[in-house]
């Protein structure tokens, strides 16, 4: 049986300075933060996807030109033609490829998001990320255990 326990060690005393609540900042407030930065982090994921929709649609063009070259070579040009000319090329919205889309959607979505989180951080919380998830970390980790430190030792 490996022993998972340890003694206490720098590393386990807590979260780092970085994640640590503010002087005067109340549990009210800590939460609020968390629960904004939690919001933008599915922005964030949102995002993640529109970009991949961005890809996918990229390569489904690039696929497409050659599927019309293999249905040109078997004889079924009158046909590549049609769809060349109804489908390549097209908008994916009206009036927008996918690139457009995803500017559009940094420039007037998600970088409100990021500054707002932002700026509700350096108001309210001297700027530090993810305190509410520190917190919610010392709760629940077991103190002294093996595999449970509350960060990484020095040098890790």
């Amino acid at each position: 049986m490996t022993d998972t326990t340890t003694t206490t060690r720098a590393h386990d005393d807590g979260p780092d300075e970085a994640h640590r609540i503010p002087e005067g900042v109340d549990d009210a407030t800590v939460e609020a933060v968390g629960k904004l930065t939690a919001a933008l982090e599915v922005v964030e994921q949102a995002r993640g996807m529109l970009y991949g929709v961005h890809r996918m649609t990229g390569r489904a063009d690039n696929d497409l030109v050659e599927a019309l070259e293999a249905l040109d070579e078997a004889g079924h040009g009158d046909l590549a033609r049609q769809i060349r000319e109804d489908l390549f090329g097209q908008n994916v919205l009206r009036y927008r490829w996918t690139f457009q889309v995803v500017e559009d959607y940094d420039d007037h979505y998600w970088s409100k998001w990021r500054h707002w989180e932002q700026e509700a951080r350096d108001r309210l919380m001297q700027g530090r990320r993810h305190v509410y998830e520190a917190q919610l970390k010392e709760q629940n980790r077991t103190h002294g255990r093996r595999d449970h430190e509350a960060r990484p030792a020095p040098g890790e």
